[in-house]
C-alpha cells in the first residue's frame, strides 16, 4: 500500500528523532510511505531516505503561501498513492485534498488541536481563516482521525455533515521513558534546594498562555518555592520581563528546550496553562512519572487525571494542592500498552481509508 502523508514537522529529517523513528515504523507496516514536510528554504532540509520504506521530501518553499503549490508539484512527481493522509485540516487539509482529487487517491484526515475552542479563533485572524478551510476539508474526507474525545465531541456541535465518524487515536507517550526516568547528579544538586519546584513544559508562544503560570505563581507565593520554565518562542523576554515586574524574577528559571524528562522527577508539581490544546502531550508525560498536574480545562487533561482549574482560580488551585496535595501523579486512560499497538492503531485507521467512499 503507497501512503502519502502532508505535515510540517521538519524534526522528521532527524533520523535520531522520535518522529524519524515512528515514520520508519509506519512505512514498514504501510509498505512504501512518501512524505511531504512544509518548509522554508531559510530551514535547509531537502528530503531523507529514512528507510528503505520511506522516502521525505522538503518543499522548500520561498514564502509560506506557496506551500500549497509547491507540495502538490511534488506530489505529482512521486508515484500514485493509495492513500493521501494530511496531518491538519488546515493549510495540509487543503493540500492534501488538492492531491487526492488530483490523484485519484483516499483521503484520510488528522485533527490534532481543538480548532472548535473559541480561544482558537482569538488568537488571530489567520485561525479564523483556518477554521473555515477546516469544516470544507473535513466534510471531503474519507475517513477522520482525532488525538482526543474533547475533538470528536467538539465536531459533533458543528453542522459538517461528515461522511465518516471520527476515530480516537490519542497520539503516542513513551510512558514507560517517563516512568522509570532517573535524576542525573546535575539535576539531583537542586532537588532539596526548594521546598517546591514548579514546572512549565512549553512552547513560549500565546496560545500556551504562559503567563498565568508565572501570575499564579507570583499571587500563590508559596515559601521556599521556584517555577522552572522548559521551552523556547517569542513571548521569552515578555515572560522574562513579567517575572520580574511581579517580584518572583529570581524564582523563576528559564531552561530553554532540553529534554523534559529530568525535570519531570526534579519537579514536584507541573503547571499546564494552554488557552486550548487538542491532546496536552505533556499531561501525560508528567503524570507517567508520577508528578502531579494542575491544568486548565483543556485536550485529555480531565480524563488523564490533571487537577482542572480555571484560569481565575489557578493561584488558589497552587495553594491548595501546596497544603493538601496530591504529592503523586497517576496517569489514567491512557490506550496504548506497547509502540507497536500504536502503530497498529494508527496505520489499520489510515489503511481504512481505501474501503470507504469516496468524497468529492
Amino acid at each position: 500500500m503507497k501512503v502519502l502523508q502532508i505535515g510540517s514537522d521538519r524534526s522528521i529529517f532527524d533520523e535520531k528523532s522520535a518522529s524519524a523513528s515512528r515514520m520508519r515504523a509506519y512505512g514498514k507496516r504501510f509498505g512504501e510511505l512518501e512524505i511531504i514536510v512544509f518548509s522554508l528554504r531559510r530551514h535547509k532540509v531537502r528530503e531523507a531516505r529514512l528507510s528503505e520504506y520511506v522516502h521525505a521530501y522538503a518543499t522548500n518553499s520561498f514564502f509560506r503561501f506557496l506551500y500549497v503549490w509547491d507540495a502538490a508539484w511534488l506530489a505529482l512527481k512521486l508515484p500514485k498513492p493509495d492513500v493521501v493522509s494530511v496531518q491538519d485540516p488546515f493549510e495540509g487539509g487543503i493540500t492534501g485534498w488538492i492531491i487526492a482529487r488530483l490523484r485519484g487517491a483516499r483521503f484520510h484526515v488528522q485533527v490534532h488541536t481543538d480548532f472548535l475552542s473559541p480561544e482558537f479563533a482569538r488568537i488571530s485572524f489567520l485561525n479564523r481563516v483556518r477554521v473555515l478551510i477546516a469544516g470544507f476539508v473535513l466534510r471531503r474526507a474519507s475517513r477522520i482521525r482525532v488525538v482526543s474525545e474533547r475533538i470528536k465531541d467538539s465536531l459533533k456541535t458543528k453542522n459538517y455533515k461528515l461522511k465518516t465518524e471520527p476515530t480516537v487515536l490519542p497520539i503516542f507517550v513513551d510512558v514507560a521513558k517517563y516512568r522509570n526516568t532517573q535524576l542525573e547528579p546535575r539535576l539531583a544538586a537542586r532537588e532539596h534546594l526548594f521546598r517546591a519546584k514548579l514546572l512549565v513544559v512549553s512552547r513560549l508562544e500565546p496560545e500556551k498562555n504562559v503567563g498565568l503560570a508565572i501570575h499564579a505563581f507570583a499571587k500563590a507565593a508559596l515559601e521556599n518555592s521556584c517555577l522552572i520554565i522548559i521551552g523556547e518562542g517569542s513571548e521569552k523576554k515578555s515572560l522574562m520581563k513579567m517575572a520580574e515586574e511581579r517580584g518572583v524574577g529570581k524564582w523563576v528559571f528559564f531552561e530553554g528546550q532540553v529534554d523534559p524528562a529530568q525535570y519531570y522527577k526534579l519537579a514536584d508539581l507541573v503547571l499546564a496553562t494552554s488557552l486550548y490544546e487538542g491532546y496536552g502531550m505533556v499531561i501525560v508525560e508528567a503524570l507517567a512519572s508520577g508528578t502531579p498536574v494542575i491544568s486548565t480545562d483543556v485536550g485529555i487533561a480531565r480524563e488523564a487525571g490533571a487537577i482542572i482549574a480555571e484560569e481565575d482560580d489557578f493561584a488558589k488551585a497552587i495553594t491548595a494542592w501546596f497544603e493538601n496535595g496530591p504529592r503523586e501523579g497517576k496517569l489514567q486512560n491512557y490506550p496504548y500498552k506497547t509502540f507497536e499497538e500504536y502503530v497498529e492503531a494508527y496505520c489499520a485507521d489510515i489503511e481504512s481509508s481505501k474501503n470507504s467512499i469516496q468524497i468529492g
